[in-house]
């Protein structure tokens, strides 16, 4: 809770400031303002040396830059014990040193050259805070300060109890539109008037005490005239009724799913919406992290303006001596050969940085010692710094894990499918259909993720089957029903709900079985059916089950191995840093184990193919989940969901998540 802050020069000229508080704005033009009672008792005095200085119930705090003559003042009740005013007043003057560096001296030099040069240099000066968005860089570091400081319960607690307290001991209350705030005076005040009356209670408290009695009697209770008689108890002895059933029973008759109303506008967004290509292929949206065009730069990019470049020279100490010339075309053209000492520090930083990013620590590790490992020995450039090499290298390693090694065009590989089955069948035999199978954890999203796919491939003419093999969850048959309600409003609505030249065939259409029965079962009777009925393509929805449930995992690689599907792909959160590459890991190990025992089995043996990242809108710029993920199976993300609607779901692109993942 700050009140002031401002940069000033010893000679009197103000560069910059800011009032936190109607009161303090006024007091600060005043001459009582406690940053000219600083002025006046304290440098002029000669009293620099001191640490604090307390002015009428304001605290003043403040640090020197004896370089160029610049006074950083900070001002807050006194009250509080802001400690983390020092940090904030060091960080302070490193960013805008940083900043306005040859604005400064220009200013210095200009003040012993006549008023007219001052007032030029410090109005450029100022132009350029306004230009740098200054306010917005201090409010950031700021919160950050704030932030930082970790404390379990206020040390002063009186304060806030005062402030509250102020109508109930006669002082100016603090009004919510903050139009009337308290002065510290009246805080102090209210902070006495407070000890006082919790005095005074607590005198009473123990007089009342003291002078009460317990008495020998009581009066006995009346019951009060409206007091209903108690109902007698029902025992579960005796068989349940209709009756009984129908006095429970307090929902509402429900309409026919066929009949229920859909709410077409609120199933799609319209920003989320992809594009079509020039062959008419529809194509969802891409995530893009890029930083907005008004984003300040980050507190580490602005004191890098400020740090000298590398001197690059040869050290050996065996080396021969020089001559000036050789000298001067050394430090041109580099000479300085990177040790794992040089790159210690900041591969350790960089390491701490992506598991900020939510990247598992076991993949952050590795990584950063790949990299350290490939730069060791390498000469740096006369422009470079070791972290820009260690970025540098970071991110081309991170660009090598990200990029697909298998094709990740769903649409080719079903039209390649199509065409390879027709040219081998009768024309008009039926196609075997493009099965994917959705697997994961419970509760990350699968059916809603398999309905935003089955939305795009609707979008794409392609006639949709979702079988509903997770018999065990109870709703799990009734959430498809529900999606594929939706998607056949929509479909109508898009004009897409009858496929073309079938008669009044559905474009989507679900498959099920009802609860308890097997689920390799299930999908394979919805291919066969779906073949049957020409449709293009199978999404098959599995039960969720934990990684490390052997029993499950077992017949989840029944499924697999009884109807062979075209690709498995596992569902994520984007929340989760290591338990993303436990859970990924385990998936794919047990369908590789399970899905090759017996004779035969490497024929038979699969795992994942492809993943989809849920809950990506909740992240931010934490997507370290995709590298870890990625690293572990070397399997790419297809999609990320990132929304309520059909359309939230998105493409991820290399580039984007490599800049996430090095952004500050």
């Amino acid at each position: 809770m700050l009140d002031h802050i401002s940069i000033s020069h010893q000679s009197g000229l103000i560069l910059w400031s800011r009032s936190f508080t109607p009161t303090f704005a006024t007091l600060a033009v005043s001459s009582s303002s406690p940053v000219n009672a600083l002025v006046r008792q304290v440098f002029i005095e000669g009293k620099a040396n001191e640490d604090t200085f307390e002015k009428e119930g304001y605290s003043v705090r403040w640090t020197l830059e004896n370089g160029l003559g610049l006074v950083f003042v900070v001002v807050f009740p006194a009250l509080l014990p802001l400690t983390y005013i020092p940090q904030l007043l060091q960080r302070t003057k490193q960013l805008f040193l940083s900043l306005f560096q040859p604005y400064l001296d220009q200013l210095v030099d200009s003040l012993s050259s006549g008023a007219v040069a001052a007032d030029s240099a410090l109005l450029l000066l100022k132009g350029k805070i306004v230009e740098e968005r200054w306010d917005k860089i201090f409010e950031r570091c700021l919160r950050s300060c704030e932030g930082e400081r970790k404390v379990g319960k206020p040390p002063v607690s009186l304060h806030r109890q005062a402030v509250t307290a102020a109508p109930e001991v006669g002082s100016p209350a603090l009004l919510e539109d903050g139009q009337n705030p308290l002065t510290a005076e009246e805080i102090a005040k209210n902070v006495q008037a407070l000890k006082g009356r919790i005095k005074g209670r607590a005198k009473g408290g123990r007089a009342r005490e003291t002078s009460m009695s317990p008495s020998p009697s009581s009066s006995p209770r009346k019951a009060p005239s409206n007091a209903t008689s108690k109902l007698m108890r029902k025992w579960g002895d005796s068989p349940v009724s209709a009756q009984d059933m129908a006095a429970l029973d307090y929902s509402s008759p429900a309409p026919p799913s066929d009949t229920a109303p859909v709410d077409v506008e609120g199933l799609v967004s319209t920003e989320a919406l992809g594009t079509r290509t020039a062959a008419g292929a529809y194509e969802v949206a891409d995530w893009d992290f890029g930083r907005a065009v008004d984003d300040l730069p980050t507190e580490e990019e602005i004191l890098a303006r400020r740090t000298s470049k590398l001197t690059i020279v040869d050290d050996k100490a065996d080396h021969a001596p020089a001559s000036g010339w050789s000298a001067m075309l050394s430090r041109l053209t580099g000479q300085k050969v990177l040790s794992r000492v040089d790159l210690e520090p900041v591969l350790v930083e960089m390491e701490k940085h992506l598991m900020s990013k939510n990247v598992a620590k076991e993949i952050s590790e590795k990584l950063c010692e790949a990299v350290g490992t490939a730069l060791v020995g390498k000469r740096l450039g006369s422009l470079s710094s070791v972290k820009s090499e260690v970025q540098a290298a970071l991110s081309a390693s991170m660009t090598r894990i990200l990029t697909p090694k298998t094709s990740t065009d769903i649409l080719v590989e079903i039209q390649r499918k199509r065409s390879a089955v027709s040219a081998a069948a009768a024309p008009d035999a039926p196609v075997d259909p493009y099965a994917i199978t959705f697997v994961g954890v419970n509760g990350v999203g699968k059916s809603t993720n398999l309905s935003k796919v089955c939305f795009w491939l609707l979008q794409n003419g392609l006639r949709v089957l979702i079988a509903a093999c997770d018999t065990f969850r109870s709703g799990a048959v009734e959430q498809l029903r529900v999606h594929v309600r939706n998607l056949g409003a929509l479909g109508d609505e898009m004009g897409m709900g009858l496929a073309e030249g079938e008669q009044g065939r559905r474009r989507v259409e679900l498959f099920e079985r009802g609860y308890g029965k097997d689920a390799a079962g299930i999908a394979k009777d919805a291919i066969a059916y779906a073949k049957e009925n020409r449709f293009d393509v199978v999404l098959i929805d599995t039960a969720g089950r934990m990684q490390d449930n052997e029993p499950l995992m077992r017949a989840l690689a029944k499924l697999v191995t009884v109807n062979n599907p075209d690709k498995i792909v596992f569902v994520g959160e984007a929340l989760v840093g290591n338990e993303a590459v436990d859970q990924l890991s385990k998936f794919d190990r047990s369908l590789k184990d399970f899905s090759g025992a017996g004779a035969g089995g490497a024929s038979r043996r699969r795992g994942i193919d492809g993943i989809i990242l849920t809950k990506f809108d909740t992240i931010d710029d934490k997507v370290g989940a995709a590298l870890s993920m990625t690293y572990v199976t070397g399997q790419p993300i297809l999609f990320v969901g990132c929304g309520q609607t059909y359309t939230d779901l998105r493409h991820l692109r290399v580039q984007h998540i490599v800049s996430a993942l090095l952004s500050a």
